[in-house]
């Protein structure tokens, strides 16, 4: 698994791609950081946080759409699959390449918390909780993405994808809210990845939100499981 993660972020930094989330991701917590937090005198980086989501939810598309689609279109494949590597350990390795990548992005909000403690005190324990809230978020996205890539050989059809489900995600609470069935109303809402996502950015650390993003991930990475096993046996 190991060297699957090399492999991918190897890939990542010999491509334009890695750069270029990056940059889109410094450039947005950039804007949203002087916008509430230096341009209203403000040490609260809740509204950068609560912001970052969506923002997320159309760079994850982007993270995952070559992961297993490319190795479809290139016919690497075969060559994985009669590796000694298990499949949950192909899987796993490209999940914890696009993690560790949007990890290395999340490095600047350590950065807006050193700037901030120039003129308050940026409260720490808040500030780790919404990087651990982003962090869940960001993996849940990246574990349903590299799911939809599964499914195709096309990046621009795996991205597409990513971006409808994202934005489905993302309006989710506007879904249950217009829904007048009490208990449809009530699945909608359990199943928001807005409500349990909102907790953290206020500095709420509450296991069913962290059990909540598990479940999602450990569901999709077993659905990606299945599908490339279907393909091996195929």
């Amino acid at each position: 698994m190991r060297a699957i993660i090399k492999k991918e972020l190897y890939s990542y930094f010999c491509s334009p791609l890695a750069y270029v989330i990056m940059a889109i991701f410094l450039f947005f917590s950039g804007i949203f950081f002087t916008m509430i937090c230096l341009s209203n005198s403000s040490s609260q980086l809740t509204y950068v946080f609560s912001n970052m989501f969506l923002v997320t939810t159309f760079l994850t598309p982007m993270l995952c759409m070559r992961l297993m689609s490319d190795e479809k279109r290139l016919k690497t494949d075969q060559a994985l699959l009669t590796s000694p590597v298990s499949i949950l350990g192909i899987v796993l390795g490209k999940f914890f390449a696009a993690c560790l990548l949007f990890l290395i992005c999340m490095v600047i909000f350590l950065i807006f918390g050193f700037v901030l403690s120039f003129f308050a005190s940026p409260g720490w324990p808040v500030i780790l909780c919404n990087c651990f809230g982003l962090f869940l978020l960001a993996a849940t996205f990246i574990s349903i993405d590299i799911f939809l890539s599964s499914l195709t050989e096309s990046q621009v059809i795996a991205a597409v994808c990513g971006f409808a489900a994202g934005l489905f995600i993302y309006l989710l609470d506007n879904v249950a809210n217009a829904v007048s069935v009490s208990f449809v109303n009530k699945a909608l809402s359990a199943v928001s990845f807005m409500s349990h996502y909102q907790n953290f950015t206020v500095g709420l650390l509450s296991l069913s939100d962290i059990v909540f993003f598990l479940s999602i991930i450990a569901l999709f990475i077993f659905l990606t499981v299945r599908v490339v096993e279907k393909k091996r046996w195929s």
